[in-house]
């Protein structure tokens, strides 16, 4: 059984939640909370598997609950807040400070009971998963400097990375260490839904580096030194036309159950980079990547995946790693440098 904590300001929503997760006879309720403060008290008493969190709530608020639960006796978190701009603010410092994942939340009991799947299934997958809490939390007290690199290039490279749930952390490891004079595009495949998050996380990103990250928009020219984050609820891939390689963006049907796919944007990036590839894949659930992974590391690309013992969820990598799909494995703090080390190889074409 999955003991579950339910942490809401609204009575009606506490309720809603509660039917919703009596559906599954893999969940069970322990108890809930209407605020921040009284969840930190019940999470040191009850010890849930997993908390259900509202990020705007009286006396404490959501992060501030997060926060104070992950310094004292850390337990997988799942966000259920609204998506409105402030909230995706709001829901992405939540994920920094270590929650896990996030549902989005409706007012209305029509539009909560369409999400009742989608909790299910992320509280069960996380569950399953045994997400390295500690080790998270442990990763982001490391202080990392930029790595840099001596580039003499000749020719168009480009470097992927994938992720999905731990993402947001993972990828604070890693983008803000990469040089800002990369002689390559940076495209990040990040599984967020349709909304504000990926705008927001490439806002954050870009506060903390050196290199230029936006959220990528269709039909925009591909320049090195720019990180390009794919938008939720599309496929980001790239063309070459007339000697200029640019983004196009998809609306079609999810691959691996996720819109954006980093398999997707592997095997676009093939037809225009080649060998000159390199692709780093962090932490999440599924299998998304390693197909992609596959066909970059035949191609003659360099392939890297995070660490089991330094991965929020191991499930990508190790997809990866089983289909003979990665080059290396290193601990999540190693992988800028080894980026930059793989990169500088293949510019100097040794």
């Amino acid at each position: 059984m999955i003991r579950t904590l339910i942490v809401d300001d609204s009575a009606f929503m506490r309720m809603a939640i509660r039917s919703m997760l009596a559906s599954s006879p893999d969940i069970k309720i322990v108890g809930d909370a209407c605020n921040g403060k009284e969840a930190v008290e019940k999470s040191k008493a009850l010890h849930p598997d997993i908390i259900v969190m509202d990020v705007n709530m009286p006396v404490m608020d959501g992060l501030t609950a997060v926060k104070t639960i992950m310094n004292t006796d850390p337990v997988p978190i799942i966000m259920f807040s609204t998506l409105t701009t402030e909230g995706s603010k709001e829901a992405l410092e939540a994920l920094h400070l270590g929650a896990i994942d996030f549902v989005t939340k409706s007012e209305s009991h029509h539009e909560v009971s369409k999400v009742e799947s989608e909790i299910i299934e992320k509280i069960k997958n996380i569950h399953r998963s045994n997400p390295n809490i500690l080790r998270l939390l442990n990763m982001k007290k490391f202080k990392g400097e930029v790595v840099r690199g001596k580039w003499k290039c000749s020719g168009d490279f480009g470097i992927l990375i994938g992720s999905s749930t731990g993402g947001p952390s993972s990828l604070e490891q890693v983008i803000p260490r990469l040089p800002g004079d990369l002689p390559a595009p940076v495209f990040v495949v990040q599984h967020m839904p349709e909304g504000n998050f990926c705008r927001q996380l490439a806002e954050r990103l870009n506060f903390l580096s050196e290199l230029e990250i936006k959220e990528a928009k269709n039909n925009e020219k591909v320049k090195a030194g720019v990180v390009y984050v794919a938008p939720g609820g599309y496929h980001m891939t790239v063309r070459k036309a007339l000697d200029v390689t640019r983004i196009k963006l998809i609306k079609s049907q999810p691959v691996h159950a996720v819109m954006p796919a980093v398999d997707v944007t592997a095997e676009s990036m093939l037809e225009v980079y080649g060998k000159n590839i390199v692709a780093s894949i962090l932490t999440g659930m599924g299998n998304d990547g390693a197909s992609g992974f596959k066909k970059i590391r035949d191609t003659g690309g360099s392939t890297i995946a995070c660490s089991e013992d330094t991965c929020v969820i191991f499930g990508m990598p190790r997809a990866a790693i089983e289909a003979g799909a990665i080059d290396v494995v290193k601990p999540i703090f190693e992988i800028p440098e080894e980026i930059v080390s793989r990169l500088e190889v293949k510019c100097n074409g040794k």
